[in-house]
């Protein structure tokens, strides 16, 4: 493509999400292997909000939250898979100036209100290890609720600041963004304006939202062991323990990768780590969530097995 053509394309409010094209002949497996993943996602999340909305022992704090994580999970797959599919199939792997802001906009949405559900996760199992005589009356329902609708809300405020700033900036060059999907870093070494700003709001909220959160999460486990610790039968740490640790390996799997993404110096920038990191807690955490707490929650396993029991009693 000639320069004048990228001017023009961009002029006219276009960019080109080149994705995995560097691959093209894995372009057909990589479509393959995304549908799949985003099968599974759809449908692993889809099954655990059912099994806990239909289960009236499974309606607590716990649950709720894991329902809210469920979602977030299905909403942060539908933002970047759907457009990677396409591109993977056709040759003009386009995106509107729109379009592009938009997917920015919930993606961080998204990804920041997953940072404060985990954060919010761990403090409810801090207060059911820590204080389970007073867990009835600190977890109460509307504070639960309450908790959701603060973290979506300032999810949403922290999105709408990033994509107004970014939608003022000039992008004069070349329209090819080395990405799958439109992130603001890569945005930004298209533009030709000072993303100075731009950079500097990324990383003080970054500090404040991820390392925030992930800070929460942090001291809540230290108390969290300290009390284990304190229990005198294996079996009692065992039991406190198995309440906290599928939640400890999601917090694991997404805070390694964001905190990578968001705190990384720009000179160690790579577009091929940036994509791979970016795969793993946009693509395939989500995918493995709902496999982390089925498999390692008894209460969920039986849900589950007594859902497929009578669905299999009725198909009988």
């Amino acid at each position: 493509m000639k320069q004048t053509d990228r001017e023009n394309q961009t002029t006219y409010g276009v960019f080109i999400l080149l994705g995995f094209s560097d691959l093209p002949q894995y372009q057909t497996v990589l479509f393959v292997v995304f549908l799949l993943i985003l099968l599974i996602t759809l449908v692993g999340n889809s099954v655990i909000i059912a099994i806990l909305s239909l289960n009236p022992q499974l309606h607590n704090p716990m649950y709720f939250f894991l329902g809210n994580l469920s979602f977030l999970d299905i909403c942060l797959t539908l933002v970047t898979v759907p457009q990677l599919l396409q591109n993977l199939l056709v040759e003009k792997k386009t995106i509107s100036f729109t379009g592009c802001m938009a997917q920015m906009y919930f993606f961080l949405t998204f990804s920041s209100a997953e940072d404060f559900l985990l954060a919010v996760m761990a403090y409810d199992r801090y207060v059911a290890i820590c204080n389970p005589l007073h867990y009835t009356m600190l977890m109460r329902k509307r504070l639960c609720i309450q908790l959701v609708v603060g973290f979506w809300v300032t999810a949403t405020l922290d999105a709408i600041l990033n994509t107004v700033l970014t939608s003022r900036l000039s992008f004069c060059g070349p329209n090819e963004i080395n990405h799958f999907f439109c992130d603001m870093t890569p945005l930004f070494k298209l533009s030709c304006s000072d993303t100075f700003l731009n950079e500097m709001v990324i990383f003080t909220e970054g500090t404040l939202v991820v390392m925030g959160s992930f800070s929460f999460i942090l001291v809540s486990y230290i108390w969290i062991i300290i009390t284990i610790l304190k229990i005198h039968s294996a079996e009692g740490k065992s039991k406190a323990f198995s309440t906290c640790s599928s939640h400890l390996v999601v917090v694991t799997l997404y805070f390694g990768t964001t905190m990578f993404m968001n705190f990384r110096p720009s000179s160690s920038y790579s577009l091929t780590k940036d994509k791979v990191a970016s795969v793993m807690y946009t693509i395939l955490a989500p995918m493995f969530n709902p496999f982390i707490y089925s498999l390692r929650n008894n209460e969920v396993k039986g849900a589950l097995r007594r859902a497929i029991f009578q669905f299999g009693s009725k198909g009988a």
